[in-house]
């Protein structure tokens, strides 16, 4: 057993001798001069370190921390920026361009529900009166909604009724107007003939014949209009329902959608852009209402007809900042003009023009304030992109949404940190 034990034992240490042999082969001799660890294009030498200096080559060039491969660092800079912005340009149009397709493929859905939330926003105060008087939240809603239904009806069929009860007179002084036309055209500096005037009358009906087919397949187009029209109607009614019922629900199941680190600073600019709205729509209404109370007394005084209808119609006109009104207004000067010569025509062109100024340079910066301040040429370019997106509802909603827009960008783009909800539960990790 003992002669066991010492076989066992030279093995070991012939296999320890093996190991430290091959320990002190990897490493580098102890009797090599330093010169010589350094390698150099003559003379490589043994492996050097990595902190060793190579003697005789050209240290390399350090790599601009914006890149990832040494082609790259032959790029100009000032390309490689431009390339940066160009490619995600096209990658934000391209998905700017899908959402817009999108969206004009809904748009029978997507329009209904911007009108909604418009309708939410200036009903939304009127429903809250309500439950601060003990009202059920559904009765509540129910009663604004109707009540404001009924407004609507009752003012459209107040207009509607003047309108056909003033429609003969005014073809009779139409038709006043045309001859005085042709009188003009006769006796003034174009001395038009009889037949210069039968020639282009008739071309006219020639026109209108021939263009009787787009005409009717124009009418056929406004009978499937008519029934969108109408399906919207009850999409808006059903929607703004429940937007003014539910709407805190639905924005809460909404935000929860989103990351944590996110839901608070979006719930924070959320409910700032509904303020904003908020107060864009009633602010709206009220000069709205201002426009057509100031035109409507001109149009009263100088008895011109259609007086309330008028005056209705700015009020619906004025919604749409800046060409809404002053368009409405010059509607009401070409009805002045036929039933009550140029110079009352004249007048009501001063009364607009009136209104207009004190509505751009009080009315507007007083009642909405620096809340919803929207620089005009953004208002113009939206409403331009509004028309040619979706015609006059795109006009409507193409304002209010950059406001809310605007509102939202500088709350997401603010370093503060929102408030606490005072619902809110914190959870800590360990005791305080």
């Amino acid at each position: 057993m003992s002669r066991f034990e010492r076989v066992r034992g030279r093995l070991r240490r012939a296999y320890e001798s093996g190991r430290e042999s091959v320990r002190s082969g990897r490493s580098a001799p102890a009797d090599v001069p330093e010169e010589a660890r350094v390698a150099s294009p003559a003379s490589p030498g043994p492996a050097a370190p990595r902190s060793a200096t190579v003697v005789g080559a050209e240290p390399p060039a350090a790599m601009h921390t914006s890149t990832s491969s040494r082609d790259d660092e032959d790029v100009p800079h000032a390309l490689r920026i431009a390339a940066a912005w160009s490619w995600r340009l096209i990658v934000i149009g391209v998905v700017t361009w899908a959402v817009l397709k999108i969206v004009g493929t809904i748009s029978i859905v997507i329009i209904p529900l911007a009108v909604a939330l418009l309708l939410s926003a200036l009903l939304a105060p009127a429903v809250g009166w309500l439950l601060r008087a003990r009202f059920p939240r559904s009765l509540a809603t129910a009663v604004v909604l109707v009540g404001g239904l009924a407004a609507v009806v009752g003012t459209l069929t107040l207009v509607v009724n003047e309108f056909i009860q003033g429609v003969p007179e005014l073809s009779d002084k139409s038709s006043q107007g045309v001859r005085q036309i042709q009188n003009w055209l006769k006796t003034g500096p174009l001395h038009l003939s009889d037949g210069q005037l039968e020639r282009y009358i008739d071309e006219a009906q020639a026109w209108v014949n021939g263009n009787t087919e787009k005409f009717t397949s124009g009418a056929l187009a406004t009978a499937s209009t008519l029934a969108e029209v109408l399906t919207g109607t009850v999409l808006v009614l059903f929607a703004t329902f429940f937007f003014l019922r539910d709407g805190n629900n639905i924005w809460r199941f909404l935000v929860r959608l989103l990351p944590v680190a996110a839901r608070w600073k979006v719930d924070d600019a959320g409910r700032a852009s509904w303020a904003t709205l908020g107060a864009y729509v009633r602010a709206t209404v009220l000069v709205a209402f201002i426009d057509a109370v100031g035109i409507g007394i001109f149009l009263v005084i100088f008895d011109v007809p259609f007086a309330f209808p008028l005056a209705a119609l700015v009020f619906l006109g004025a919604f749409i900042p800046i060409v809404g009104a002053a368009l409405s207004g010059v509607v009401a000067v070409l009805v002045a003009l036929v039933d009550s010569g140029p110079v009352t025509a004249l007048i009501i062109l001063g009364a607009v023009i009136g209104v207009q100024q004190v509505e751009g340079h009080i009315l507007q910066p007083l009642i909405m304030g620096r809340a919803v301040a929207i620089h005009p040429l953004a208002v113009i370019i939206g409403i331009a992109a509004g028309v040619v997106l979706a015609g006059i509802t795109g006009a409507l909603v193409a304002v209010p949404l950059i406001a809310v827009l605007n509102t939202a960008v500088r709350r997401l783009a603010a370093r503060t940190v929102p408030d606490t909800p005072p619902d809110a539960v914190v959870v800590a990790s360990h005791a305080p």
